[in-house]
């Protein structure tokens, strides 16, 4: 597999390096020289999650790795169900936070810590990523006890939900993470300064775990062939889709599905208040405005990321940036879409809240459509109590960290700071 960095396309690199550099040079992501198609795509779809599975990302990577290799890291990375329930009459919810940190970002986390184990093995790695919510827990879940690789999650201090603290800031060991002073877009930003920093790039063997590692979108891309391969045991026709949008990793790997073959209707980018995509799709102009903290916390993206993979997609593909539809939702309209899911027997959370908020605004009354259950709404459970008023009950991987000591660092938004701790826990 051969990807290139798009902001310098002459910088080509095989899967095994895209996947150890995370960014290529002046922080540009790593986009596939060419999309692989599959044939028989009802075959495929009928196949269980596991194998289907090494099918999906065999195309990608077997002809790299072989597919005994494939094989193995899928078998590894995916060991958990994720089931698609009916939410209404013409709503349907892809469950994915049936993992072990109980969100979505454990598909894309646990594969690519398999193939860093794989493709690393005594090579040294320290991995710098930021999260808005999962992600920490997700990673720091899927990278705890390595050999030879140590974390550092960077997330906003008081702009996530304590419980989805507390699932990756109570690990301690390889796992250090630092409460910053600022919103998500400055830890996102303190991010990339580091990896244009030679001396902690090189000097600390830098790697990246945020959804702009291609590790992580591959793995994600399975996910989209079972919803639709469940949502056509009962029904005929194609899906609209629609995806709870931050850093837009999400969509990418849906759009990479969608390019395989998958039969998807269209896709719909679905975001809180922080609504640049909508906007820009709207009216053509990109135009990031401030970080606005919401209900939706994971989803609290101004800039996201992979936005320039979105457009290499639809440019690879000859599609139209009009084919994708954006819906920002506000905080009324999230709470209300909370509620009236429950009305009607579905317990959700905010972010799929959001989603299924947009779906109902978009489609046509003889079409249906799934949307992505990201988290499970314990995760976010003062919210859901509060607009529900309930209360709910923990899950049991929630229930063991409320106790348990929060480890992280404090410090400002401050790059050179940020530096210096890197070294400190980092280079030793």
């Amino acid at each position: 597999m051969e990807l290139y960095n798009l902001k310098h396309p002459s910088q080509v690199v095989s899967f095994t390096e895209a996947v150890k550099l995370g960014l290529g040079k002046d922080r540009g992501l790593f986009f596939p020289k060419s999309i692989p198609s599959l044939e028989d795509i009802d075959s495929i779809l009928a196949l269980p999650f596991v194998e289907r599975s090494k099918k999906v990302i065999g195309a990608w990577l077997a002809s790299e790795l072989g597919q005994e290799t494939v094989d193995r890291l899928v078998e590894k990375a995916f060991n958990f169900e994720l089931p698609l329930v009916q939410a209404d009459k013409n709503l349907y919810s892809l469950e994915l936070f049936h993992g072990p940190t109980l969100a979505f970002k454990d598909f894309g986390a646990r594969f690519m810590a398999q193939c860093l184990n794989e493709l690393a093995k005594d090579e040294k790695i320290n991995i710098l990523t930021a999260t808005s919510g999962d992600t920490g827990a997700a990673v720091a879940d899927a990278f705890y006890g390595l050999d030879n690789i140590n974390v550092v999650v960077l997330y906003p201090k008081g702009k996530i939900s304590l419980l989805q603290e507390k699932m990756f800031t109570t690990l301690g060991d390889n796992i250090h993470t630092v409460a910053v002073n600022a919103d998500f877009d400055a830890c996102q930003t303190l991010v990339k300064q580091s990896f244009e920093d030679s001396d902690i790039r090189d000097g600390l063997h830098l790697n990246s775990a945020n959804s702009i590692n291609i590790s992580r979108l591959l793995a994600q891309i399975c996910y989209y062939f079972e919803a639709v391969a469940q949502y056509k045991q009962s029904n005929n026709d194609d899906p609209v889709i629609a995806v709870p949008s931050g850093n837009f990793g999400n969509l990418t790997a849906g759009l990479f599905a969608k390019a395989m073959g998958l039969p998807v209707k269209r896709f719909i980018a679905a975001t809180n208040s922080n609504d640049t995509v909508p906007r820009y799709l709207d009216n053509g102009e990109w135009l990031p405005q401030l970080t606005v903290a919401t209900m939706s916390n994971a989803m609290d993206v101004a800039e996201p990321s992979n936005w320039p993979r979105v457009e290499a997609i639809v440019k690879a593909m000859n599609w139209s940036l009009a084919d994708i539809k954006g819906v920002g939702v506000s905080e009324a309209d999230t709470s209300d879409s909370v509620k009236a899911l429950h009305d009607v027997g579905y317990l959700s959370e905010p972010h799929a809240a959001i989603a299924a908020f947009a779906l109902n605004q978009s489609m046509s009354v003889d079409e249906k459509g799934i949307f992505l259950g990201t988290a499970h709404p314990a995760k976010f459970n003062e919210v859901v109590e509060q607009v529900l008023e309930i209360e709910l009950a923990l899950p049991l991987a929630l229930e063991n960290v409320v106790a348990k000591t929060i480890l992280s660092t404090e410090l400002t938004a401050d790059f050179d700071v940020l530096k210096a701790h890197l070294f400190d826990v980092l280079d030793k």
